[in-house]
């Protein structure tokens, strides 16, 4: 039992019983490490622990898997008092719940008041009648139920294929089973008492009744009882038979009993429904009593000349007595467990070791299990060879699932490659345990193989055998591993192109094609401005189609995959959403409306990218919306950084002019370099820190993976890198860096209509000089008036410029532009402190150094924190001490 499957076992055990708080599953699991022992015994009182001791061995003899362990589990706790509580409420609740189920049942059938009592008489023909209905026909309908219950779930899975099914008269003729018919009464009035026959007498009846009760017969002295369920055969002696004939008479009938269990098994099994193990099983168990009924035949032989005894016939069934017990035992056990195909094979194996002392019963249990295990393993080199699964009967270790391939590109969490093909458990042999994932991941390979035209076969197949060495299996599942990993990750490597196309994305999403940037945004600048609802998808296409072509990305052979996606929410939004999946707020974060305000183009543009199967396993609907998030938070970067330069440039006009006041503009100019310099650095961090870096891992990687499980390992590493480094895994951090970019925005939009009147001014000259009048070019006196007219207009917009109150809202607006941009800031460093700190992400640090190389912003946060230290100390009357160092910005030296 793996460390993780205790610690599974464990919590789910806890949340079952509802318990919480003490010092949780930590205890108990080290309790079980310590004591891990394949066979615990504890000493219980069996009185008081009688129905515990009934399921304990129920479960035992369905060969129930860690039940030793679970019952060491139980006994610990046990010892806890706090769960003892949790679980006398649990009883308790559960108890009422059942009574007023029970009461609302009984109140909807009309039973009879509790009040009123039941007579003698009527009690004795209720459980007569109990009786006939418990061993009339009801068992063998059950039978028919569960074979039709097991045909339909059957051809439902098989649709279009027909199933193999015995004819209706096989069930209804009784007489072709070779079980005992009850009730049938033959023979029975005209026998002779045999308690008036002397003793010579009664022996050779009794032989000759126990010769017919050993193949299924009812005897004349010996009869056997009506079945009431999966239980044991019963048989009814005479009593007027002679005592000690009597008792050995009950020495033998276990053999008649054991006889009639493996019989109905054989008959019940033989069916189809139950799947090809079991039938399997039941044919060899028919032919193993075949030499059982070659015994009773010569004894018959032997009885007829009368030389045959009832110590005799003791002395000869002693052989066969030892083989029918095992199979009734086996019989039993399938039959109890309900075990269908990897389930029976475990308890065949399982057994066959528990015989390891005695030869002849383990010769016998491997004898079964290599007959039983023959359809099991034709299906397991199907699908380890070949990669297909032919399983009619959900007998096999793998369950394949009806899912189409194209959702993959359809729902972010869409789990194809982990739920297409599944292990299910109970149906895995035991001595495959260990192989069940390398099986599952064999077949699977292979099957994606053949899902794109191409037949594949392993070339070191070879037939499975049953055996119990174990390295047999292990050594034929590492070839055929080896082999399905091989051609899967060559044909995506090779004929797929997986490394070209994750380098055609890497060069789009995380931008890595810079030329193609700067046409593509001087293109759709204008388009992108507006509300998303205006945006033509067309037109965008087509100016990313110029955009490629224009730039070093027509070379991409890949650049057609590539296409535009407007967002219905902004990437906060879209972030919540992811990690809400599989939480209880995903129904409120999917139903709730995309966003509150009116999204631009900006904030809603995104890239997306066509990826047909195969490759979709890897770039799956998951991983494109990764890669979607990045591009959209370096994106939405560098359109601020080309907003802050444009105003470096507009701002270029202003100096030109002669203002009287140009303190206050000048502060407009450091709050925008400083704003400038931020937005370059964290570009810097993300794109040549992060991105690259990781990148390069990758491909290292890549190069060195040994099949397709490492290749997804790998590529959602770099993805889970990426994202945690770039601040999109901790909402509190995008938040405070949303609200900094926000700040941003909104100055360039203050700076630049403020600079537009001056543009305009200088535009309207231009243009009048250089087109004149509609009678030609202008004259000399226009020319006059012109340079007149403008100077004019200069001297007014300067005065206007300069107007006192004018220049002192405007100082007082880039005054709270830097309060809120430099706030921010603050913020997002401290939060940025604490994360590379407490939680070990030194990739921040890295940022901290960057925007704070001088210490600037580290004296603000020292002076912040001591001004915050102040208001909160309490006032404290007499002299005091020196205030409490302010906690520092751990900024690594440069």
């Amino acid at each position: 039992m793996s460390e993780f499957r205790i610690h599974h076992d464990v919590n789910e055990l806890l949340s079952l019983l509802r318990v919480h708080g003490g010092d949780g599953a930590e205890v108990y699991i080290d309790l079980l490490q310590k004591n891990r022992t394949p066979y615990v015994t504890t000493t219980v009182s069996a009185h008081s622990a009688k129905d515990f001791l009934k399921k304990y061995d129920e479960l035992k003899s369905k060969n129930t898997r860690n039940l030793d362990p679970l019952v060491y589990l139980l006994s610990k706790l046990t010892e806890d008092r706090e769960t003892l509580q949790y679980l006398q409420q649990n009883a308790k609740e559960r108890a009422e719940l059942a009574a007023s189920a029970a009461a609302s049942s009984t109140s909807s059938f009309g039973a009879p008041a509790a009040a009123s009592k039941i007579s003698m008489q009527e009690l004795e023909e209720l459980r007569k009648q109990l009786g006939s209905v418990a061993t009339g026909p009801t068992w063998q309908q059950s039978l028919e139920l569960t074979r039709k219950l097991l045909r339909d779930k059957q051809n439902k899975k098989n649709s279009g294929q027909r199933l193999p099914v015995f004819p209706a008269w096989v069930y209804e003729r009784p007489t072709l089973l070779g079980d005992f018919l009850t009730g049938s009464g033959t023979g029975a009035d005209t026998a002779v008492p045999i308690g008036t026959l002397p003793l010579a007498s009664q022996e050779a009846a009794v032989v000759e009744d126990l010769l017919y009760v050993l193949v299924g017969v009812d005897g004349r002295y010996i009869t056997a009882q009506p079945l009431t369920g999966r239980q044991s055969r019963t048989f009814l002696v005479d009593p007027n038979l002679d005592l000690s004939i009597r008792e050995l008479v009950s020495r033998i009938l276990p053999v008649a009993a054991s006889y009639s269990t493996v019989t109905r098994f054989i008959e019940e099994k033989s069916s189809f429904e139950y799947g090809q193990v079991n039938h399997a099983l039941a044919a060899a168990m028919r032919t193993l009593l075949k030499e059982y009924l070659i015994l009773v035949t010569q004894l018959e032989q032997l009885q007829r000349q009368g030389l045959l005894s009832l110590q005799k016939l003791w002395f000869y069934i002693q052989p066969a007595m030892r083989t029918v017990d095992i199979l009734a035992s086996l019989a039993t056990s399938v039959d109890k467990g309900e075990c269908v195909g990897g389930a029976t094979l475990s308890l065949l194996h399982d057994r066959s070791f528990s015989c390891t002392g005695d030869s002849q019963a383990q010769e016998l249990c491997l004898y079964l299990t290599t007959a039983a295990s023959v359809p099991y393993f034709e299906i397991l080199e199907k699908w380890i060879y070949r990669g297909i699964i032919d399983d009619p009967y959900s007998e096999f270790m793998v369950e394949e699932r009806e899912l189409r391939k194209e959702k993959i590109q359809e729902d972010y969490n869409d789990k194809y490659w982990e739920q297409r093909y599944t292990v299910v458990q109970r149906h895995i042999p035991s001595f495959l345990q260990k192989m069940a994932g390398k099986v599952l991941s064999t077949g699977k390979y292979l099957n994606v193989v053949r899902e794109c035209g191409h037949d594949v076969t392993c070339p070191a197949a070879k037939e499975v055998i049953y055996t119990l060495k174990e390295r047999a299996y292990v050594e034929q599942i590492e070839k055929a591993f080896g082999y399905a990993s091989k051609v899967l990750l060559g044909f995506l490597m090779e004929e797929k192109e997986l490394v070209a196309h994750l380098r055609s994305i890497k060069r789009y999403f995380l931008m890595g094609q810079g030329d193609f940037f700067v046409h593509f945004m001087d293109l759709t600048e204008e388009e992108l401005k507006k509300p998303v609802d205006d945006i033509t998808p067309t037109r965008l296409e087509a100016l990313l189609e110029l955009a490629l072509r224009m730039s070093t990305a027509n070379t991409d052979p890949f650049k057609d995959d590539l296409k535009i996606d407007l967002m219905p929410h902004d990437l906060i939004t879209q972030l919540l959403r992811v990690l809400a999946i599989e939480t209880k707020q995903e129904k409120a974060m999917v139903h709730a409306d995309p966003t509150e305000l009116t999204l631009s183009g900006l904030e809603a543009f995104s890239f997306d990218y066509v990826v047909k199967w195969p490759l979709s396993l890897i770039i799956n609907r998951k991983a494109l919306t990764r890669y979607q998030m990045l591009f959209r938070h370096v994106f939405y970067c560098k359109h601020v950084e080309r907003q802050l330069c444009s105003v470096w440039i507009s701002s270029k006009a202003a100096k030109q002019r002669s203002l009287h006041s140009a303190k206050w503009f000048a502060g407009a100019f450091t709050l925008r370099q400083r704003m400038l310099n931020f937005v370059q650095n964290i570009q810097y961090y993300m794109m040549f820190e992060v991105m690259e870096p990781t990148w390069h891992v990758l491909e290292k990687n890549l190069r060195a993976a040994s099949n397709i499980d490492d290749v997804l390992g790998h590529h959602t590493s770099f993805l889970d890198s990426c994202l945690k480094d770039c601040m999109l895994t901790n909402p509190e951090l995008l938040r405070v860096f949303s609200k900094l970019m926000s700040v941003c925005v909104m100055f360039t939009n203050c700076m630049q209509r403020f600079t537009q009147s001056m543009k305009l001014d200088s535009e309207l000259g231009r243009l009048t000089l250089e087109h004149g009048t509609m009678q030609g070019p202008p004259t000399e006196a226009e020319r006059a008036e012109e340079r007149a007219r403008k100077e004019l207009a200069r001297k007014c917009l300067a005065e206007h410029v300069d107007a006192p109150q004018l220049a002192s809202s405007f100082e007082a607006t880039i005054n709270k532009f830097d309060k809120n941009f430099s706030a921010h800031l603050l913020d997002l460093l401290a939060r940025l402190s604490v994360y590379s700190t407490s939680d070990c992400e030194h990739g921040m640090a890295s940022v901290i150094s960057r925007l704070d190389f001088n210490g600037f912003y580290t004296e603000q946060l020292e002076r912040l924190s001591a001004e915050r230290s102040q208001k909160a100390a309490p006032a404290v009357p007499g002299p005091r001490g020196p205030p409490a160092p302010a906690p520092r910005v751990a900024v690594p030296a440069q």
